[in-house]
């Protein structure tokens, strides 16, 4: 037998070792720490009438800078709007209740995600509060839409005024 064997062994091992090690900082970095359980976090509510590409998990920022996620999007049944509950970390539990909402694209084809903007009134959000003002998302292709074609984008007819020898509807005296 060689010496060379367990030379080889303990780099194959050692090998290893960092590799893992290595896999290991990642999933630290990916999670940011947190690992799934439970963080220091209050939820607020907004509603939406269009989405964009908005997800859950995206993040939630004020100037920026990320305070949040998105936990989830449900569809309100009675009025149709889009829910989306946000979970902000409780250092900043003190967003005043006449905070807007906003969705925002991070550049021209960037992710999504919501963009609080606060106010200045004295009063705070309570957690399961509903933020007042909302701001859906733009649709960037019916924007260029409108303005290679000009206009609203309502349709010929719905502008044309009423024709003058059209039959009336309704009743008639005799």
């Amino acid at each position: 037998m060689s010496t060379r064997g367990p030379r080889i062994e303990f780099a194959v091992g050692a090998f290893l070792l960092l590799a893992l090690a290595s896999l290991l900082v990642l999933a630290i970095a990916s999670t940011n720490g947190r690992f799934g359980f439970s963080q220091d976090t209050y939820p607020l509510k907004a509603r939406f009438t269009n989405l964009g590409q908005l997800r859950p998990m995206a993040p939630v920022k004020i100037g920026g800078v990320a305070i949040g996620k998105v936990a989830s999007i449900d569809l309100d049944p009675q009025k149709l709007d889009a829910v989306v509950v946000l979970d902000i970390d409780s250092r900043y539990k003190d967003l005043p209740i006449d905070t807007s909402a906003s969705i925002l694209t991070g550049g021209l084809l960037g992710e999504s995600y919501v963009g609080l903007q606060p106010g200045g009134d004295p009063q705070v959000l309570k957690p399961g509060e509903e933020i007042a003002f909302t701001s859906p998302a733009v649709d960037l292709i019916q924007m260029a839409g409108k303005y290679i074609f000009g206009g609203t984008g309502a349709s010929p007819s719905s502008d044309a005024a009423p024709q003058a020898d059209a039959p009336a509807t309704g009743p008639t005296a005799p």
